[in-house]
């Protein structure tokens, strides 16, 4: 790519970033284009579709909980390890309000730009959900699934304005049902 089409992506990028933190996932491509100072169809070659740009904005963030969770593997029990990630999860699917819905979709959807982001991330919650079930912290009787439709539900409550002020209670709850200690 060449270096001006990279700076165009990379400001498409954080503008997408900040209007889409603001409005939500189906925030306007033509007001992301229009706040970078670009033409529509120049936001649409970098990213033709809703689900393109999303997946370039999700990428790293589920890149870094998939990293994440291979470093919390070694470095904390597997109930701190299995808390810390679902926490850090739910706060990266609450940045882009509305984006739970599509991510829930997008595990089912291979042919979609957020499927492979959203089955390694799964993967990596499920490695951890494994290593506490097998420590005997967590219940048995879950799996990787229920653990990412736990996440969409956290971030989906964080979304709403009449639940927000007790997302972090629930939290607490939803992994304390979770754990077994």
């Amino acid at each position: 790519m060449r270096a001006d089409a990279r700076k165009n992506r990379d400001h498409l990028l954080a503008v997408a970033g900040t209007v889409i933190t603001e409005q939500g996932a189906e925030a306007s491509l033509r007001d992301i284009a229009r706040r970078a100072d670009m033409g529509l169809a120049t936001l649409l070659r970098h990213f033709p579709t809703r689900e393109a740009l999303l997946d370039a904005l999700l990428r790293t963030s589920f890149d870094e909980l998939t990293r994440q969770a291979a470093e919390l593997e070694t470095s904390s029990s597997a109930e701190d390890a299995l808390v810390s990630w679902l926490r850090d999860c739910v706060a990266v699917a609450h940045e882009y309000r509305g984006a739970t819905e599509l991510m829930a979709a997008a595990i089912e959807d291979p042919e979609s730009a957020l499927h492979a982001s959203c089955v390694a991330m799964r993967a990596a919650g499920t490695g951890l959900l494994t290593r506490a079930q097998a420590a005997g912290t967590a219940r048995t009787d879950i799996d990787g699934a229920d653990l990412f439709a736990l996440v969409a539900a956290l971030a989906w409550l964080g979304d709403q304005s009449s639940f927000a002020p007790r997302a972090d209670r629930l939290f607490d709850v939803v992994t304390s049902a979770v754990l077994t200690g």
